[in-house]
């Protein structure tokens, strides 16, 4: 009797014991999925709450930890180095990614900030594969998990944009994929690959693109419920090609014919990323081995969507509840095929945006679109009539003048004389609050937290010389639709959230920036910091 009583006690004891090794969390995620949303503003989360789903936007606010007060903590605020920010928890002016791109003295261009001559494409119907990661300085959170696991995890990156992809898949991905213009097919380089997997020709041939585009784009509720924005045919909105106006329906059927890349301009684009990194899951067994491996995406469409109708738009309110019942189907499949509480997901965005000034100006609001073609052209001809003939100004990139430097080394005319004349011809436009020479940001007089995020996107070698700071609401060459760029809290105010392994529900409302996401992950996962990270760990979220 005591016999059986010993084995019946040792059999639940072994029986709790695997009961209890069930509940607990794993000491490491499997997968990691970093998710940035293309031009995000943070009240996006609560503007649409009310038609959002409950496993989308909802779930990952109601399980997740919510991070209010985030901000990027540099300018420009672009795409670019919002996404080298966010991987780096570094700064333009250590990173080196200065814009979406930036005048290059040595070549005398304009680059892109992921440009390689080196590199070709990779995938059908391209040549515009010359891209890498090689401009960028720092390491990233992916790079940084491949060190620490001697390169056994995986790490996929993708993204419509090329640049979205490059810039956080690091320096040594599995693979980094964006989309090619002409066919609407995901394509790579051959910095990472000499051919695709057979997984993406798989996808590929699959020609997801051109099936969403044989459908017109209508509201996804019915139309006079999108209260939350202004009416279909606002004059601030601009219409596609081969459209007559910005109104719904959209007909993407005409309006894509042989231009493939105008699902990029649709929420159809975030379906079709989506989808992508689905099959990237399934395609390299990502979470799947005894490595933590990452999944990098970036949902392009939201900022392309933004830029042609502006963030009032009904356009841009239906692809944010499109993109929210997306994202509650990839959680869902997370769920299944990863298992809930086995992945970490951070979404975030790069940026967010201003209001269409048009909209702006019609209730009130001081704003305006500033043409920065016409009125550098014009100052090149003050300066001319000052100094004699000449190139003085060699590009305008980032809301930056570059100057000639040899020429003014030629000529011994210093950079503090051509700042003076240009402050003095620049100050007389209202769009202007002032021109900074960025070679003497130190002692300049602006508001101490400008002058912060200017010296953190000065980069010596690839930024401008003299800086233009807009007033609130003022953009440039951007009289419909809408854009970004700016030091100002609708362009650097942007969503952080947390959910899954080893995240406990909660929120901040302290001061975050974009610069704390990468030294937070490699925290959680015990690996170290990307070598220019200056960021610092969410404290509480750790906790």
């Amino acid at each position: 009797m005591k016999h059986v009583q010993r084995s019946l006690l040792s059999f639940c004891l072994a029986a709790a014991l695997l009961t209890s090794c069930n509940h607990r969390q794993a000491d490491k995620p499997k997968l990691v999925i970093g998710i940035v949303v293309d031009q995000m503003r943070w009240d996006y989360l609560y503007r649409y709450a009310d038609k959002y789903s409950q496993n989308g936007f909802k779930r990952i606010m109601s399980e997740g930890y919510n991070c209010q007060n985030t901000h990027i903590n540099y300018t420009p605020s672009y795409t670019g180095p919002g996404h080298a920010c966010v991987y780096t928890g570094s700064v333009p002016a250590i990173h080196g990614i200065a814009g979406n791109a930036w005048y290059d003295r040595d070549r005398k261009a304009k680059v892109n900030c992921v440009d390689d001559p080196l590199a070709k494409t990779v995938g059908p119907g391209s040549i515009d594969g010359h891209i890498s990661p090689r401009n960028l300085l720092s390491t990233t959170i992916t790079d940084e998990l491949q060190l620490a696991t001697n390169f056994k995890s995986k790490v996929v990156a993708i993204a419509l944009k090329d640049r979205s992809a490059v810039l956080p898949g690091g320096h040594h991905p599995t693979g980094a994929y964006f989309v090619d213009a002409n066919t609407g097919n995901f394509i790579s380089t051959t910095y990472y690959m000499p051919q695709l997997p057979p997984w993406v020709n798989a996808f590929n041939n699959k020609n997801l693109a051109h099936k969403y585009l044989d459908h017109d784009w209508n509201t996804l509720l019915p139309i006079n419920q999108y209260t939350e924005s202004t009416v279909d045919s606002a004059t601030n909105e601009r219409a596609y090609e081969r459209e007559e106006k910005p109104v719904f329906p959209h007909h993407l059927a005409k309006i894509s014919r042989g231009h493939p890349d105008v699902i990029s301009y649709t929420p159809f684009g975030n379906s079709l990323t989506l989808d992508f990194a689905k099959a990237a899951i399934e395609g390299e067994n990502l979470g799947q081995s005894n490595s933590t491996d990452f999944l990098a995406i970036s949902l392009s469409s939201t900022d392309l969507v933004g830029h042609q109708f502006g963030p009032n738009s009904i356009e841009a309110e239906d692809c944010f509840l499109r993109l929210d019942r997306d994202l509650a189907n990839f959680f869902s499949y997370l769920d299944e095929k990863v298992g809930k509480g086995n992945y970490l997901i951070f979404l975030t965005a790069d940026h967010g945006a201003a209001h269409s000034e048009d909209f702006l100006r019609k209730n009130g609001i001081p704003a305006g679109s500033f043409n920065i073609d016409s009125v550098t052209a014009e100052l090149s001809k003050v300066i001319n009539a000052k100094y004699g003939e000449g190139d003085w100004i060699l590009s305008h990139e980032n809301m930056q003048l570059y100057l000639n430097r040899p020429l003014m080394e030629e000529k011994k005319i210093t950079q503090e004389e051509i700042f003076n004349i240009s402050r003095t011809y620049l100050m007389n436009y209202e769009a202007i609050s002032d021109l900074i020479d960025l070679k003497h940001l130190s002692t300049t007089s602006v508001q101490p937290q400008i002058k912060a995020m200017l010296s953190n996107g000065y980069n010596l070698k690839r930024s401008g010389d003299l800086q233009i700071l807009y007033n609130p609401s003022w953009v440039e060459n951007f009289a419909l639709g809408a854009t970004h760029g700016t030091a100002y809290a609708y362009d650097t105010h942007i969503p952080l959230l947390f959910m899954g392994w080893k995240v406990k529900h909660g929120e901040d409302h302290s001061e975050i920036y974009m610069t704390d996401i990468a030294p937070t992950i490699t925290a959680m996962l015990h690996i170290q910091e990307p070598s220019g990270c200056v960021g610092k760990v969410i404290q509480p979220l750790i906790k």
